[in-house]
């Protein structure tokens, strides 16, 4: 069973504790809707996770993908979680592969071992196209990463 603790746990650890007094589901998303990226990481987490929430994969991808386009390094390395994995969107390497490279070049350290996983997986080519899609998205500020 998923555990709130488990969500609350992994929130403060990352730092996200202000997200955390947010004292309902509206609130949270009010703040998602305003541009918050933490709360829209903390929506995707909510839905990946089941947790107040239905669970629901296409949600978290949703909420991941729009803190991920705002250099939210947690949201991006879930949402390579996601696309590596499958689970609200097809499975797609080299999408995985361009997230964690994001989380990476942002700093968040455990993406540097999974662009590693990642890349075992892959042929040169899925790579060269991977790397080259991650320099357009990084280029344009998170406009052109699909």
């Amino acid at each position: 069973m998923k555990s709130r603790h488990l969500l609350l746990t992994l929130l403060l650890l990352f730092g996200l504790s202000g997200v955390i007094h947010a004292e309902t589901f509206d609130q949270t998303l009010e703040k998602a809707q305003r541009g918050d990226a933490g709360a829209q990481f903390y929506l995707g987490m909510m839905y990946e996770l089941g947790e107040g929430v239905p669970e629901n994969d296409m949600e978290a991808v949703k909420w991941y993908r729009m803190a991920a386009k705002q250099g939210f390094s947690m949201a991006q390395n879930n949402l390579a979680d996601i696309y590596g994995k499958g689970g609200g969107v097809p499975v797609n390497k080299i999408k995985s592969y361009l997230w964690y490279s994001l989380a990476k070049t942002n700093g968040y350290r455990p993406a540097k071992q999974s662009v590693e996983i990642m890349k075992n997986r892959m042929t040169h080519e899925q790579i060269a196209e991977a790397q080259a899609l991650a320099a357009r998205c990084f280029e344009s500020n998170y406009k052109d990463c699909d």
